[in-house]
């Protein structure tokens, strides 16, 4: 399994803990059809990613709100704020991942889980952030 899967997970993890569900990191292997197994680096990571996001929420999530014009977090659609919150985290705070990596990632899972206009939608707030945290 790769981090690209364990960062999959992880989104739909993101996403579920919007509902209130506490799936866990095997469920939605289960759930996704996903038959790789995992490697113990993976669901850490997808942990890690996890616990960031909670941590760093609203922090995150002001940002996420600085830079989507004319949205906010509550009327942005789950998917889309899921995978933002995912790689807002990376990008401000794991220096081991190169913010264009946590972009791409990002746009790739928008292609796949959101809308039509997700994805540009998603790489245009994340390259407000990552140039910001350049610029600071």
């Amino acid at each position: 399994m790769s981090r690209k899967t364990a960062r999959e997970v992880a989104m739909k993890l993101a996403f579920a803990r919007l509902f209130g569900c506490e799936d866990t990191y095997g469920a939605v292997l289960d759930k996704s059809g996903i038959t790789e197994t995992p490697k113990p680096d993976d669901v850490k990571f997808a942990d890690e990613l996890l616990c960031g996001i909670e941590e760093k929420k609203e922090e995150i999530d002001g940002l996420i709100s600085e830079f989507a014009v004319d949205w906010t977090t509550e009327r942005m659609p789950k998917v889309d704020l899921s995978i933002l919150r995912i790689a807002v985290y990376e990008i401000m705070y794991r220096c081991d991942i190169p913010d264009s990596v946590s972009i791409n990632e990002a746009v790739e899972l928008a292609k796949t889980f959101g809308g039509d206009h997700s994805p540009s939608f998603i790489n245009g707030i994340l390259g407000a952030v990552s140039r910001k945290k350049v610029s600071e």
